[in-house]
């Protein structure tokens, strides 16, 4: 598998029923092209195709927009990998909002699965290569609307896993670790030798990457951190510190699993100076390990163009307004 480097694209993220998708912003796949990334992770809200919870009517206008996006990557050497961010049932952002519990539910179950083969047999013809299937952003137990056991999720995942192989035996699918994306999944290692890769994340320490977040419980309460050094009270962190938090990872990856880390990336309350520190050092521990990356995401709170972050230093590079610092940080393990 070549290693994939890249950016999440939230062109259908966070939607509802009647809301129009964006298109494919073609202006930032070419730069993202030219500059030698090679992946685009594509996170999608069920929402925006299905109405009233039902499942297994979606709507072929908003389906039309999956085959622009993968078009519009593919045409330009980019790897597109199609996720399913709400899913019937879950979502690790307000779960609340779903009927069902994908994973205690067999009417959500059912609507997961048949959207799944729907995908590979829509797909069935594009090499994986260029195209792969994420099944669910970020399974983790949240009571009390959606508990979740690390065995509840493993089942549903077989059964998505199986039901895909069953139509396009060939086809590239990853799974996010549990507890958030974070926490490896040994239980499911038997699935590498299938050609199902996991998927990581790059948020640790998180008082670093989502200092003074909005969405974080108490998060505005926290005090400043220092890095490498004190992120809180009593807890120093460092590049040795972020090794040593993926030692599980590489434990599954030695069984013969692929790891990629799906999402990474630090919010832009942050001063630029010490999330740079930081990319610099997660960085590292990635390329050590030879692991491709996605940065959440490109245009954005967390990504390289206009991002926010304090004390940045943006130049106006291709038409866009760049931390080039962090660019170049992105590019050093493919950089010719």
């Amino acid at each position: 598998m070549k290693t994939k480097y890249g950016f999440n694209m939230l062109w259908m993220y966070a939607g509802n029923y009647g809301k129009i998708p964006e298109e494919a912003n073609e202006r930032e796949l070419d730069f993202i092209a030219e500059e030698g990334f090679n992946f685009i992770r594509i996170p999608t809200d069920y929402h925006f195709w299905t109405k009233d919870f039902d499942y297994t009517h979606p709507d072929e206008k908003v389906l039309a927009y999956f085959d622009r996006y993968v078009e519009a990557c593919n045409s330009r050497g980019l790897h597109a990998c199609l996720n399913i961010h709400r899913a019937p049932g879950y979502c690790i952002n307000w779960p609340e909002r779903e009927k069902h519990n994908l994973w205690r539910d067999e009417e959500a179950q059912e609507g997961f699965i048949y959207l799944w083969k729907m995908f590979a047999e829509r797909y069935r013809g594009i090499s994986s290569d260029l195209l792969s299937f994420d099944l669910v952003n970020e399974p983790a137990n949240i009571p009390p609307s959606h508990p979740c056991t690390r065995e509840d999720h493993a089942k549903v995942i077989r059964k998505t896993v199986e039901a895909i192989r069953s139509v396009d035996p060939d086809r590239e699918i990853v799974i996010d670790g549990f507890n958030g994306g974070g926490s490896a999944l040994p239980e499911l290692a038997d699935l590498g030798k299938q050609g199902v890769v996991h998927s990581g994340r790059g948020y640790e320490p998180f008082q670093v990457t989502h200092y003074k977040a909005e969405w974080v419980r108490g998060g505005a309460d926290w005090a400043a951190p220092s890095y490498p050094g004190e992120v809180a009270p009593g807890q120093f962190r460092d590049r040795a510190w972020i090794r040593n938090y993926y030692q599980p990872w590489r434990e599954v990856e030695a069984q013969g699993v692929k790891v990629h880390i799906g999402e990474f990336g630090c919010y832009n309350k942050l001063p630029n100076d010490l999330a740079l520190r930081w990319f610099e050092d997660v960085l590292s521990v990635f390329r050590e390990f030879g692991w491709g990356y996605s940065l959440w995401n490109f245009h954005g709170t967390f990504g390289i163009v206009e991002h926010g972050r304090p004390g940045t230093a943006y130049e106006e590079y291709k038409g866009f307004k760049v931390d080039r610092a962090l660019l170049e940080l992105l590019k050093i393990p493919f950089a010719k």
